[in-house]
């Protein structure tokens, strides 16, 4: 576990198009960039959002509508809380994938 690649990817503007609060169209070219990572590296989704509340649970219900492959949502992967012996606030991963950084 320890030497996999950990992906934090955001919702909004990245895996869907941008029209918060409602949930955009979805990006193909970047779920299906996200299934490659996980068929060739074996990568640690974790889904990055400032949504809560009812956004949050909307998007969990997207996600799982979708079959988006995520291993969790906004936390830390348990090896990494295991080898700090603590929980940042920050989401530790190899990768970002954010909109508003790079294109993908």
């Amino acid at each position: 576990m320890k030497n996999r690649k950990i992906i934090a990817v955001d919702f909004d503007g990245t895996i869907v198009k941008d029209e918060w609060p409602r949930i955009g169209e979805i990006k193909i070219d970047v779920m299906r960039r996200l299934e490659q990572e996980i068929k060739e590296n074996d990568a640690y989704i974790i889904i990055w959002t400032c949504r809560a509340g009812k956004q949050l649970d909307e998007m969990q219900k997207w996600l799982d509508k979708y079959y988006l492959p995520y291993d969790r949502i906004n936390a830390n992967a348990p090896w990494i809380l295991d080898e700090w012996k603590r929980d940042n606030r920050k989401i530790f991963a190899h990768e970002y994938w954010d909109d508003r950084a790079v294109k993908i």
